[in-house]
């Protein structure tokens, strides 16, 4: 169980997004957004600032307790996206509502994730027309 300061010092550092999707909580009106273990409890990760990250519902459901996935153009085992280690604009772009990965990590995280799933893609799309994206 995570604490409420502890909650409360990872919301912040997140900007209130989560850290994969960057979907902002206030968007999510269904559920609270979840404090994750990047490197999960099974794993012999902590609940140390440096392994939490702030997740929405879907990106958390979808990643699990993975640390890696097969990327879908090549086939090879990578890494997904670690929020302490990496920066998301490394491995991570817009093109319009879709989040494209730049890089193995990115093409990864996005396909395991599911961050394209059109009613996700959708949400997007109405925010940024909406201006509300940023």
């Amino acid at each position: 169980m995570i604490d409420s300061r502890t909650r409360q010092l990872v919301v912040q550092r997140a900007v209130g997004r989560c850290e994969y999707c960057r979907l902002k909580q206030e968007h999510e009106t269904a559920q609270s957004f979840h404090i994750e273990h990047i490197i999960a409890l099974q794993h012999r990760g902590e609940s140390l600032l440096q392994n939490l990250a702030l997740s929405c519902g879907k990106c958390n459901a979808f990643k699990g307790p993975n640390l890696t996935s097969r990327d879908p153009d090549t086939g090879i085992v990578e890494m997904l996206f670690h929020p302490r280690d990496q920066r998301w604009e490394d491995h991570f772009t817009m093109d319009g509502p879709r989040i494209l990965g730049m890089t193995a990590i990115g093409r990864t995280t996005v396909w395991l994730l599911q961050m394209n799933a059109p009613r996700r893609v959708e949400l997007r799309q109405i925010l940024i027309q909406d201006g509300d994206w940023d």
